[in-house]
Order: structure tokens, then C-alpha cells, then sequence
């Protein structure tokens, strides 16, 4: 049955993908974010890049829903209104990008980025203050354009809160909400430029199951009051998932 719904995709693929997004969604529900950064690395080895992203929209819209009051009780929402209204400016152009991008390139771009923003964070730079409005909805841009062209709208959000001084409650709060305002915006922009496509949605819609499973599993696995804990984790799978999506192997 799963071979005549979605025709082009192998069992042990499509148990890969299950494994992914299950990591993913750990990931996701523990720290707030990291659902792209580890799962677009991994279903690089068996997806085209837009499907990787397609399918990343299907579950990651349906799959963090539980996290959404939470979220809104401690998420910092003046910020995400202008990361928001940057997603708006950037998406449409990312996704023009994706269009033409080489898989190898997609595969090898995804894992450096992801990389280079884990580099930064370990390394313990940080900055005292918050952002003005305008460099907030500047940083929301580079991440919709990052997320249009490769699925990974996270690593200039992580990096503005991460390497910022707000806790890890409302880091994780305001990135959740913010990851799934771009689920949404990119939605959108697929339907408008014509790249929705039946067998990489059917795909999504069978990820969303464990995809929630797994965040669920790892809200409950967060402590606000472990914060060294929950960036060592978090840093942690998504180097791993960075270093194994690498095309080194092909």
C-alpha cells in the first residue's frame, strides 16, 4: 500500500526518514528549535532538496502544535511579529533560489551552514543586548531567504537569542513560534511559484505522526533550569546530523 501511495520512495528510505524526523522532533521539542538543522542534512540522502523542504513543511506545521500555548506564555512576541514581517521579505526569495539549486550543493550548503552557526555558538561568543525592531526583522530576512533556498530558516534566529542574554525558556519559546510562523509564510510561497507536488506531501503527512510523538517526548524531557544541559544536547545532534548529511560518502 505505502508503495503505490508514494511510488518512488524505498522502505528502508522511507524508515530513514521516519528516524530523521524523529530526531528531529526531539530536537525540536526539547530545545525549541533544530528540526531543520537535523532532519534537511539527513533527508538530503534520499530526498531532492524540494522535497526535503516540502516535506518539512507538511509535518512541521502540524507536528509543534502542542508547543504553541507554552509558547505564547513565554516567547518574546513583540520580537516575533518583526521576524515575522522578515520572513515576508525573505522566503519568496529563497524559494526562487531552490528552484535551480544542485542536490550535492543543497546537501553540502545545509551541513556547512549548520556547522558554522554550531561553531559559533560552542564558542561562547555573546552579546549583552537585544536587537533594535529593525535589525530583528533584518535577521528574520537572512532567515527566510536561508529557509526558502535550503528549509533551514533557523541559524541567524538561533544565533540572535542563543548568543544573547534571554533564558532558555523564552530562547526556545520565541524560536518555536517563529519556526512555525515560517512553516506557514513558506507554505504560501510554494503554492504561488507552482511547486506543490503530491508525492513529497504524502511523504510529509506519514512523518507527522512520529514527528509529534517526538516532540511531545522532548518537551518533557526539558528543564528550563538546566540551561547548560539543554545547549550541550541540542549542539550536540545537530553537529552529528551536519556531519553524517555530508556528501563525503557518494
Amino acid at each position: 500500500m505505502m508503495a503505490q501511495w508514494i511510488p518512488s520512495l524505498t522502505t528502508p528510505d522511507l524508515l530513514w526518514l521516519v528516524f530523521a524526523v524523529f530526531l528531529s522532533g526531539i530536537v525540536r521539542g526539547f530545545s525549541g528549535f533544530g528540526t531543520a538543522l537535523v532532519y534537511v542534512p539527513l533527508a538530503g540522502l534520499v530526498l531532492p532538496p524540494v522535497w526535503v523542504v516540502l516535506t518539512i513543511i507538511v509535518f512541521d506545521l502540524i507536528g509543534p502544535l502542542p508547543l504553541v500555548p507554552e509558547s505564547l506564555r513565554r516567547a518574546r512576541l513583540g520580537d516575533l511579529g518583526m521576524l515575522s514581517l522578515g520572513l515576508l521579505v525573505g522566503v519568496p526569495i529563497g524559494v526562487v533560489l531552490l528552484a535551480a539549486v544542485d542536490p550535492t550543493v543543497f546537501r553540502w550548503g545545509t551541513s556547512v551552514m549548520a556547522l558554522v552557526l554550531l561553531v559559533v555558538l560552542v564558542s561562547g561568543w555573546r552579546y549583552a543586548r537585544y536587537l533594535s525592531k529593525p535589525g530583528v526583522a533584518g535577521v528574520g530576512a537572512v532567515g527566510g531567504i536561508l529557509g526558502g533556498l535550503a528549509g533551514v530558516p533557523g541559524p541567524p534566529v538561533i544565533l540572535l537569542y542563543m548568543s544573547g542574554p534571554g533564558r532558555a525558556a523564552e530562547v526556545r519559546a520565541t524560536v518555536n513560534l517563529y519556526l512555525l510562523s515560517f512553516d506557514f509564510i513558506i507554505c504560501v510561497a510554494f503554492a504561488v511559484f507552482g511547486m506543490l507536488a503530491l508525492e513529497p506531501i504524502a511523504i510529509g503527512v506519514v512523518l507527522i505522526a512520529p514527528y509529534m510523538l517526538a516532540c511531545w517526548l522532548g518537551a518533557k524531557l526539558f528543564d528550563p533550569e538546566k540551561e547548560r544541559t539543554f545547549r550541550l544536547v541540542a549542539y550536540a545532534l545537530i553537529g552529528l546530523s551536519a556531519l553524517y548529511g555530508m556528501p563525503l560518502h557518494d
